[in-house]
C-alpha cells in the first residue's frame, strides 16, 4: 500500500485490543487474480474512503484483506449459539475476518469486515470460501434492505478473487467486504457467558452499551436496560420483516445482532405468492424458521440472550429471572405495535387510525390473498392504484372477487391515501427469479442483469418506465424456490 493511500485508510482495532478472549488475530488467504464486481461508491465515500483508491490494484487488496493499513489487527470473531434450536459452544468466524472499525459520516463507528476471505480455527472442516453468486445476493439483498429503510448490515464491495471453489461444480471465487453497526450477536454473549468470566461478560455488555444503546448507561439498572433495548429494537425489526414479506432463513442466535440489524443473507427470500408457512431455505426441512415464526423465533432468542445476562441484572438469581422475564414480556406487545401501524399504512391508513376498525380488514385481507394464492409485494403495490378508484388490477388478483368487492367497499369508506401507500409499499424488491437470473449470469461473468437489478431495487418505491418486469410477480413456471447458505 503507497504511503499516500494509507494514510487515507485509518482502521481502528478496538474489538481486537479489548476481548483478545474472542478475537484471533488471522490473515485472509491471497487472492491469485482480484477482480472488482461491485463496489458501493456512497458507502465508502460515507466511511471516508475514496472509490476512485478503493477500485486500484491496491485498494481491491484492502477490500479482501490482502493487504491492510498498518497498526491493524484482522481478527476472526468468537462466538457460540443454538443452530436450529441446537446449541454449538464454539462457533466463530470460519471463513470471515473482522478488519477494524472505521468512522462513519455520522459520527458512529462501523465495522469493516470480510466473508470468504479463507479459512479460520473457527472454519470446522469448511475451506472458508465463497463463491460468487452468495456474496452477490448478500450485496444486492441487504442494499435493498438498506433503500427500504429496514436496519442492515451493508455491501461495500464484491471482489473475485481468481480462485476456483469447490462446491457441487467449480465456481468462481469472490470476497464480500461488508459493514455493519458492529458484529456483536447473541451468539457473542452466549459465548461470554459459558466461559463463565463475569468480567468478560460484564465488558461486552459495557462495550454493547456505548457502541449501540448509550442511553442504557443511565438507566438505573444498565445491564437490564439494555435487554430491553435490544428487546425493543428486534421487536421493530421483526415487524419490518414480516411487512415487506422477507424471509431470513436461517435465524440461528449467531445470526441475530445486539443491533437490530438484519445480518447474514444466506438462504433468505421474500415472498411471492402470500403463503405464512413459506420455506425458502433447503436445510430448514422442519420450517423452523417459516416466514410465519419470525416473530415467535426473535421471542426465543431474545430469551437466550436474557439468560446469558441474569448474573449482570440482579445478584439474586430469582429476581434477576423475574426481571428479564418482564423484559420479554414486552416484545410481543412492541411487536404487534409496530406490525399494525405498518400494516395500516400499507392500507393508506394513517398510524392514528382505529385499531379496532382496521384489525379485522387487515385479518380478512390477509386471508383473501392466502387463499388465492396473491404475489404479496405487487397486489399492495396495485391495491395504491384501488384506493385512486382503480380496483380492477389488484381486484383480478383474488379468487373471491365478491368477498374482495365488500371488503374494498368497507376500506374505501376510511379514505386510504394512495399517497402514503405508495410511500411504503415497494415497486421493485429483489424478486426470487430475478436474483436467480442474475447470480446466474454474473457466475459467468455478465453483471449486467446484476446492475440493473440493483438499481431497480435501490429505489424501490419509485416506478420507473421500463422496469416493468422488476415489478412483474415471478412466472408460473418458476418454483418451487429453494436457497442455500452459500458455503
Amino acid at each position: 500500500m503507497t504511503a499516500a493511500a494509507e494514510s487515507t485508510v485509518v482502521l481502528d482495532g478496538r474489538f481486537a485490543r479489548e476481548f483478545a478472549e474472542m478475537a484471533i488475530p488471522w490473515r485472509a488467504e491471497e487472492a491469485p487474480d482480484p477482480r472488482l464486481l461491485v463496489l458501493n461508491g456512497q458507502l465508502a465515500t460515507e466511511l471516508g474512503l475514496d472509490p476512485a483508491f478503493l477500485e486500484t490494484p491496491e485498494g481491491l487488496l484492502l477490500l479482501i484483506g490482502n493487504r491492510v493499513p498498518a497498526g491493524a489487527t484482522p481478527v476472526a470473531q468468537a462466538y457460540a449459539g443454538h443452530q436450529f434450536g441446537w446449541y454449538a459452544p464454539r462457533l466463530g468466524d470460519g471463513r470471515a475476518l473482522l478488519l477494524g472499525e472505521v468512522a462513519h459520516a455520522d459520527g458512529r463507528l462501523r465495522d469493516l469486515h470480510l466473508k470468504g476471505s479463507g479459512r479460520t480455527p473457527f472454519a470446522r472442516g469448511g475451506d472458508g470460501l465463497a463463491v460468487v453468486g452468495p456474496m452477490l445476493r448478500e450485496y444486492i439483498v441487504s442494499e435493498a434492505m438498506h433503500a427500504l429503510g429496514i436496519p442492515t448490515t451493508r455491501s461495500l464491495a464484491v471482489v473475485a478473487t481468481g480462485r476456483p471453489v469447490q462446491r457441487e461444480t467449480v465456481l468462481p471465487g469472490a470476497v464480500l467486504t461488508r459493514v455493519a453497526s458492529s458484529h456483536l450477536r447473541v451468539g457473542s454473549f452466549q459465548y461470554a457467558r459459558a466461559a463463565d468470566d463475569i468480567g468478560l461478560l460484564r465488558r461486552l455488555a459495557d462495550y454493547a452499551i456505548s457502541r449501540h444503546h448509550p442511553a442504557a448507561a443511565g438507566a438505573e439498572n444498565p445491564y437490564l436496560a439494555l435487554l430491553q433495548a435490544v428487546v425493543a429494537a428486534q421487536a421493530s425489526l421483526m415487524a419490518q420483516w414480516m411487512l415487506v414479506g422477507f424471509v431470513h432463513g436461517v435465524m440461528n442466535t449467531d445470526n441475530m445482532t445486539i443491533s437490530g440489524e438484519t445480518i447474514d443473507y444466506g438462504p433468505c427470500a421474500f415472498l411471492d405468492a402470500f403463503n405464512p408457512a413459506a420455506v425458502y431455505s433447503s436445510i430448514d426441512e422442519g420450517g423452523r424458521y417459516a416466514y410465519r415464526n419470525q416473530p415467535l423465533v426473535a421471542e426465543w432468542n431474545l430469551s437466550r440472550l436474557a439468560e446469558t445476562l441474569l448474573p449482570l441484572i440482579h445478584e439474586d438469581q430469582d429476581e434477576a429471572v423475574a426481571l428479564a422475564v418482564e423484559s420479554l414480556e414486552a416484545f410481543r406487545g412492541q411487536y404487534s405495535t409496530a406490525w399494525s401501524a405498518g400494516m395500516r399504512e400499507k392500507l393508506g391508513l394513517h398510524r392514528n387510525a382505529d385499531d379496532d376498525a382496521t384489525s379485522p380488514l387487515v385479518d380478512e385481507l390477509l386471508a383473501l390473498l392466502q387463499e388465492s394464492p396473491v404475489d404479496y409485494t405487487l397486489f399492495f403495490r396495485n391495491l395504491g392504484m384501488a384506493a385512486r378508484g382503480q380496483a380492477e388490477p389488484a381486484r383480478r388478483m383474488v379468487l373471491a372477487l365478491a368477498a374482495f368487492d365488500a371488503w374494498t367497499e368497507r376500506w374505501r369508506a376510511l379514505n386510504p391515501d394512495a399517497g402514503l401507500m405508495d410511500r411504503v409499499n415497494p415497486a421493485y424488491i429483489p424478486r426470487n427469479h430475478l436474483v436467480e437470473e442474475a447470480l446466474a449470469a454474473a457466475t459467468e461473468g455478465d453483471l449486467d442483469p446484476f446492475r440493473r437489478l440493483l438499481d431497480a431495487v435501490t429505489s424501490p418505491y419509485e416506478e420507473r418506465p421500463g422496469l416493468e418486469r422488476y415489478a412483474a410477480g415471478a412466472p408460473e413456471d418458476f418454483g418451487p424456490y429453494r436457497t442455500f447458505c452459500g458455503t
